[in-house]
């Protein structure tokens, strides 16, 4: 079977197309909702239902429809359906970060994940944002996540980029440079 990332690129693009070439399709919401789906399509029971022979499309389509927070545009239900006609559910979350890729690539943004050992307030994001949007030369979505393991510090990954200022990677470089 092919990679999933090559099974995503094609409906990623076709659908960051659709949503260039329609006005008033704003991006941002877009990626809100094929997030969303993302998540839903995540789920293993869905997938096992999405999987049963027994279970039409349809049935798929309105399982998901009736799950999604918020009411889906139309062009939401049409790539929905295209995906679900295609047998392509599993798929979805990987279809939703290479659509949130171009998304971010249109805009000169990235998305960075802060790894911290503590809660961050909005002050301490705000002038670790500013800090990082410099460093990394573009502006960035930051989302945090708690990580106790690195005692102090953080660790910030984007894309394919890693910057680790914790405790816990600093202690690692120590223990490796003593027994070498």
């Amino acid at each position: 079977m092919a990679e999933l990332a090559t099974i995503a690129r094609p409906y990623a693009e076709a659908l960051y197309k659709a949503c260039t070439d329609q006005a008033g399709v704003d991006l941002n919401g877009a990626t809100a909702w094929v997030d969303e789906l993302a998540a839903i399509a995540a789920n293993p029971q869905l997938r096992q239902l999405a999987d049963n022979p027994k279970v039409t499309g349809e049935q798929v389509f309105d399982v998901i429809v009736g799950v999604a927070r918020s009411a889906l545009p139309d062009l939401a239900k049409n790539f929905l359906r295209t995906v679900i006609d295609n047998g392509r559910v599993q798929a979805l979350p990987e279809i939703a970060a290479q659509f949130r890729t171009l998304v971010n690539r249109s805009h000169g943004t990235s998305d960075a994940v802060v790894y911290s050992a503590f809660p961050l307030d909005a002050g301490a994001l705000t002038d670790v944002g500013a800090t990082l949007e410099k460093r990394f030369g573009r502006k960035l979505n930051l989302s945090v996540q708690l990580d106790e393991t690195l005692i102090g510090g953080v660790r910030v990954v984007v894309g394919d980029e890693v910057l680790d200022t914790s405790v816990k990677a600093r202690l690692e470089q120590m223990k490796a440079a003593l027994t070498a």
